[in-house]
């Protein structure tokens, strides 16, 4: 895995807030409203037996060689996560979540979804499915389809900057999109690959 920290072009991220055009920032503010570290992390996908960072648990759906490409971006009270693909299947939709641990030899070491607040009826058996806490503000998730060449990108931008905690690693699920209703919220089938991904 290759990680590249960048520090410019972030005025797409806070905006305003940090005086990047528009109205100025507040005075006595700019320290606390500038965004933190943007950082990049990039990974290959690999069988099972040769990964490293990034795994295919299915092969026809996540084709080894795939590159999957994580960028992170913190600032103003908020967090943008882009990711950028290339080379899985074409024309195909996968749900895409962040996840509480690195990848493993089985999809199931990624452990549960990263999530803000941490749904309190949740069990390492019982993942949370509460949309009050399994919904993509609480949640990191970037649904994405790919183009007839397997490349597509996806991005959302969450109210709340890392603590303590923090995301270990990017899912992508069999499931084109995440089920938001009760009972099923967050939801979105078997896991094809994984990226360990740090997001600081």
């Amino acid at each position: 895995m290759r990680t590249v920290i960048v520090v410019a072009g972030l005025c797409a991220v806070v905006g305003a807030a940090v005086g990047c055009g528009g109205e100025p920032a507040e005075p006595g503010r700019t320290g606390a409203s500038e965004p933190k570290v943007t950082s990049r992390q990039i990974g290959v996908l690999a069988p099972v037996d040769s990964a490293d960072t990034a795994f295919t648990y299915d092969q026809a759906a996540a084709p080894p060689g795939a590159q999957l490409e994580l960028e992170v971006m913190e600032g103003a009270g908020a967090t943008t996560v882009r990711l950028t693909v290339e080379l899985l299947q074409p024309d195909r939709g996968y749900a895409v979540h962040a996840h509480t641990e690195p990848c493993g030899v089985t999809g199931t070491d990624a452990g549960p979804h990263y999530q803000h607040e941490i749904d309190p009826a949740a069990t390492p058996d019982r993942p949370s499915v509460d949309p009050a806490y399994a919904n993509p503000q609480n949640e990191i998730w970037l649904d994405l389809t790919t183009d007839g060449q397997g490349n597509g990108s996806a991005e959302t931008t969450v109210p709340f900057v890392f603590d303590d905690r923090v995301p270990s690693s990017i899912v992508l699920h069999e499931q084109p999109k995440t089920a938001t209703e009760q009972g099923r919220a967050g939801s979105a089938g078997g896991r094809v690959a994984c990226f360990t991904a740090p997001f600081r």
